[in-house]
């Protein structure tokens, strides 16, 4: 795949991922106004954090990693019956493994329960003068470990999900798995706005209701990948023969990357945790933030990693380091050129994009306040994220997956430590906004080092070419803060008199956001960034294409 087909998938799976975020925020605003930053909301964020993150280790993350090298090297090399043959014993082998651990979970969260009143009592009366709430933390857990035992059984189907979007990107078809995440949002809010209530008028009862949409919306998700998968040569089946060579080199790529790729997520379950001492609010207000920050970070800078692990990996099995160089040293260059003013962008806007999106109905001021500081603490780690997005792929496709985990593990080190440092240190209102800043902090040390030790494989992927175009990018995303930053104080008085202030709210974030888009348009342009060019060039070969195709 060239240059300008990178670019050409990675901008199919951003329209698919475009949508999905679109329906993503849909959802998000319906959950806002349903529940607010209530203990309920932060009660489901928790329990869905848990299969998300086993979500990590066994599917999208570990698995994908360490399977698409091997299926696409055994398709390159030997054939699609011995790449399906593959493909049949590991799905086999995982699904075994996740209906085993599905039933540990389920009972291991009834038996919490069941012991939570007397653990309770307990802890009350061995700690009765504690500075965290014994009783407050009882009830936060009450709340959420029946949504666990729902939600849990998610993992089974997202995982198996996983790897049938793996074989199909192998296959270069981006579209059906790029579109998958669509189901889950669309039945999320069909479950919201019509199932949820159904279960009764509390808070706690509606959400129990979302959580059995989450769990359907997982069922489909799965069953939507089998027709793409038939017609390129799978037949359904089970095969137990694990003792192939290509199973057992899959197992030992995923154990490091299943550390690797899980680690990002063991920062987050060490996040939501601590939040959950913080305050009841303190996890919902989170996790709103990084629906904001997840945005534009799933439409670019997710799909590109999704397109870059198959084209690197078969750039792997050729041997030719050069083009794994040269691929990496483009997708940076263009990942920088979206994502260093996005950061910038939701730096300036934070504020008035959380009041224009979340605030309404059981989402108040004081929930807009809370949420749009760990947005601006998130912000800046747009960049460090996506760069990581790009590293881990060029090494998982090399079958390296020892090096991501070692990083990964000092990483969370930081990250841990970090998180203390500001949890103790930093007012009340601030706590969680240090957990989104220890984040990004320890992403951004990551990112480097992983760059550093990539430089050390094989050689530089072009860190002046890089430094140069990110000059140029920085310098075009300033004008375009202080022209968004001008355009919204207009905006703000031109609007003040409409009877609508939510209309008023969406007319001076769109306009000001359309006028920074702009500018920084012809930022780019005057200063003469490349990667714009290189953007227009590989989109207009698509609208032309079919009309190439048809010539004589």
């Amino acid at each position: 795949m060239n240059k300008s087909g990178v670019i050409r998938s990675s901008g199919v799976v951003s329209a698919f991922t475009m949508l999905s975020r679109a329906l993503g925020l849909v959802r998000d605003i319906l959950m806002a106004a349903a529940f607010g930053t209530s203990p309920a909301m932060s009660a489901f964020v928790l329990a869905f954090r848990i299969p998300n993150l086993f979500r990590r280790l066994f599917g999208e993350g570990a698995l994908s990693a360490s399977f698409v090298p091997v299926f696409s090297e055994t398709l390159e090399k030997e054939g699609r019956p011995q790449a399906w043959a593959l493909a049949r014993r590991v799905m086999t082998m995982l699904g075994v493994v996740l209906l085993a651990v599905t039933a540990a979970g389920i009972l291991l969260a009834a038996a919490t329960l069941e012991w939570l009143p007397a653990l309770r009592a307990a802890l009350a009366r061995r700690f009765p003068d504690a500075a965290v709430d014994v009783h407050a933390l009882a009830d936060q857990a009450q709340r959420m470990l029946p949504l666990f035992q729902i939600l849990f059984p998610y993992m089974l189907f997202v995982c198996l999900v996983a790897l049938c979007m793996g074989i199909l990107n192998s296959f270069r078809h981006f579209a059906l798995p790029a579109a998958t995440p669509v189901i889950l949002n669309a039945v999320w809010i069909v479950a919201l706005l019509a199932t949820s209530p159904l279960f009764g008028a509390g808070r706690e009862a509606r959400i129990r209701g979302v959580a059995w949409g989450v769990l359907a919306a997982g069922a489909i998700q799965l069953a939507a990948q089998f027709p793409a998968l038939v017609r390129r040569g799978y037949r359904p089946g089970l095969s137990f023969a694990w003792r192939d060579p290509r199973v057992k080199r899959v197992l030992l790529l995923m154990g490091p990357a299943a550390l690797g790729m899980g680690l990002s997520q063991v920062n987050i379950m060490i996040d939501s945790t601590l939040a959950f001492f913080i305050a009841d609010w303190a996890p919902a207000a989170l996790f709103y933030a990084e629906r904001l920050i997840y945005f534009p970070l799933g439409i670019f800078a997710t799909a590109l990693g999704t397109v870059l692990l198959p084209v690197l990996s078969q750039q792997a099995a050729r041997a030719d380091p050069d083009a794994i160089k040269a691929t990496l040293n483009h997708s940076l260059r263009h990942l920088l050129f979206v994502m260093v003013p996005a950061s910038v962008g939701l730096l300036v806007m934070a504020g008035p994009i959380v009041r224009m999106i979340f605030e309404w109905q059981d989402f108040d001021a004081h929930s807009s306040t809370l949420t749009t500081v760990a947005l601006c603490f998130y912000a800046p780690g747009l960049v460090a994220f996506s760069v990581n997005k790009v590293f881990v792929p060029a090494f998982y496709s090399l079958q390296d997956t020892r090096t991501p985990v070692r990083v990964g593990v000092r990483m969370v080190g930081l990250n841990l430590a970090l998180n203390l440092l500001f949890v103790l240190t930093w007012p009340l209102e601030l706590k969680h906004a240090g957990l989104a800043f220890a984040t990004v902090l320890s992403s951004a040390v990551g990112a480097l080092i992983l760059g550093r030790l990539f430089q050390k494989r094989l050689g530089s992927p072009g860190w002046h070419a890089i430094l140069r175009s990110l000059a140029r990018i920085v310098l075009a995303a300033l004008g375009m803060a202080l022209v968004t930053a001008g355009a919204y104080a207009l905006l703000c008085r031109a609007t003040a008199g409409l009877t609508s202030q939510k209309t008023g709210q969406v007319l001076a974030v769109g306009g000001s956001i359309a006028a920074g888009a702009v500018a920084y348009v012809l930022a780019a342009c005057l200063l003469r960034c490349e990667e714009a060019r290189d953007i227009w060039r590989a989109l207009h070969t698509r609208r032309s294409k079919p009309r190439n195709a048809a010539s004589p």
